[in-house]
């Protein structure tokens, strides 16, 4: 990704390939382990310090989700609602599960991003992966994102669990454990569909976006000598556009996991019975409910995770990838 100006292209896709299979023999570059456990490292923190950040703005998404009718003054209001009826610390309610969950995905999401970019590529060849860029980063970011999902999915449902019932459980430790108690490993992962449904497009949309835009910022860039603050700049452009995009195609998914995971299904109810239940029940207006909100969020915390990304990699030395973008 373009976290740092990237090389300069010669204007031949074969040209630079030369250039990029030359400087990944570079001994000083970072490879194998060495690279991706910063890239892993480097998605960690960026998004378990942004998620756990908007904690507030998430709380007051989910209720906005959950009960629509008694919390429709939009994002502002909600604050107002909450915090009248419970008290200031009521929107830093699940921050636990929400850093712990988002440190292990943003790990699994943008180390994997970068490892199976890397491995398209070696399959691929540079020249036809470069070509076919998009459907490299497609097929990168929904392969990272299904691993990450199944890391993130039992803390989520933690999450949405103590924020729906406030009363259920006094944080990350005693809500996980009551979970598995009394429901069992399985109602850690009633979710996974819905999840997965959620996270797979906004995932690929966050990445293609952000790559695309990049991008083209950077062609009107002279990159040779552009500043790190320019760097900055553009991945937190890049990123605020990624996380609109990606905001409104996964927004009707997290709705639906938001629901499901509020309460028990019924004896013998599966998953699917209770998506397409569910479903039916939100309509597609209902399915956009606290779309503000989550745009609102989506955004800044997608900008923000680029911005640090780029920065932890660059402090980390973590120069090694290889970039496919003309």
């Amino acid at each position: 990704m373009a976290t740092a100006p990237p090389p300069s292209s010669t204007g031949s896709i074969q040209l630079d390939g030369i250039k990029q299979a030359a400087a990944a023999q570079d001994p000083r570059k970072l490879s194998g382990f060495a690279l991706y456990s910063r890239f892993a490292f480097a998605g960690a923190v960026c998004c378990s310090v942004t998620h756990g950040a908007l904690t507030p703005v998430d709380v007051v998404k989910t209720r906005i989700q959950l009960d629509p009718i008694k919390y429709n003054k939009g994002l502002i209001g909600g604050f107002r609602q909450v915090i009248a009826s419970e008290g200031a610390g009521a929107v830093w309610t699940g921050f636990g599960p929400t850093a712990a969950g988002y440190f292990l995905q943003g790990a699994f999401k943008f180390g994997g991003y970068e490892f199976f970019k890397q491995q398209c590529i070696n399959q691929l060849g540079y020249e036809s992966a470069s070509q076919n860029r998009t459907a490299v980063y497609l097929a990168s970011a929904a392969a990272a994102e299904f691993f990450a999902d199944i890391a993130l999915c039992p803390l989520e449902a933690t999450r949405i669990r103590l924020v729906s019932e406030p009363t259920f459980a006094s944080g990350l430790v005693s809500g996980f454990g009551k979970i598995l108690k009394n429901e069992g490993v399985g109602a850690f992962y009633s979710g996974f569909g819905p999840i997965l449904f959620k996270q797979v497009p906004y995932t690929m949309a966050k990445f293609v976006v952000y790559e695309k835009v990049a991008e083209m910022v950077w062609r009107s860039i002279d990159k040779n000598t552009a500043s790190s603050s320019t760097a900055t700049a553009v991945n937190l452009g890049s990123g605020l556009v990624a996380g609109f995009a990606a905001a409104i195609i996964s927004q009707p998914a997290d709705t639906m996991l938001s629901k499901i995971n509020k309460t028990k299904g019924l004896p013998g109810e599966g998953t699917t019975t209770r998506l397409i239940k569910i479903a039916k029940e939100l309509g597609l207006r209902g399915s956009y409910a606290g779309i503000g909100a989550r745009l609102f969020m989506v955004g800044t915390l997608t900008a923000g995770q680029f911005a640090i990304y780029g920065d932890i990699k660059k402090a980390l030395g973590a120069t090694g990838g290889v970039e496919i973008a003309k």
